[in-house]
C-alpha cells in the first residue's frame, strides 16, 4: 500500500477518534443530569460504550499504528515536529484514558462529577 493511502486513512481515524473524544463528554452530560437507574441513564450507558468500544478504541488504536508506520517509514523519527506531535498524541490518549475511566463510573453507577464538570471538558477543547 503506497504511502499517501497510509496517510489517508491514518488522517481519518485521527479525525474520528478526535470527534468521538469531543462527543462522549456531551453525552456524559445529559447523563450526569440523568437520574440513577432511570431508563435515560440506561441508554446513555449503552450510547457511551458503542461509542468507546465501536469508534473511539478502534480509531485510537489504528492512528497509532498508522502513524507510527509513517513515522518509521518515511522520517526514521527525526524531526523536532516529530516529537512534538507524538507528544500530543501522548496526551490525547491520556485524555481517551481518563475518559474510559469515567465511561467506567458511570457504567457502575458511580459517577462524582457533576453535569457541569462535563459541559467544561466538553466545551473547553471545542
Amino acid at each position: 500500500m503506497s504511502y499517501e493511502w497510509i496517510k489517508a486513512f491514518h488522517v481519518i481515524a485521527i479525525i474520528a477518534w478526535m470527534a468521538g473524544m469531543l462527543y462522549l463528554p456531551r453525552l456524559m452530560v445529559y447523563h450526569a443530569e440523568a437520574q440513577i437507574g432511570s431508563i435515560q441513564s440506561e441508554t446513555f450507558k449503552i450510547m457511551e460504550r458503542r461509542l468507546l468500544k465501536g469508534i473511539i478504541n478502534p480509531s485510537m488504536t489504528l492512528a497509532w499504528i498508522l502513524g507510527l508506520y509513517l513515522a518509521w517509514s518515511g522520517f526514521a523519527f527525526k524531526g523536532g515536529w516529530l516529537h512534538g506531535k507524538i507528544l500530543l498524541a501522548l496526551v490525547m490518549s491520556g485524555i481517551h484514558g481518563y475518559l474510559v475511566g469515567r465511561v467506567r463510573a458511570f457504567a457502575q453507577d458511580r459517577n462524582d462529577k457533576s453535569a457541569r464538570f462535563y459541559r467544561i471538558l466538553n466545551e473547553v477543547p471545542a
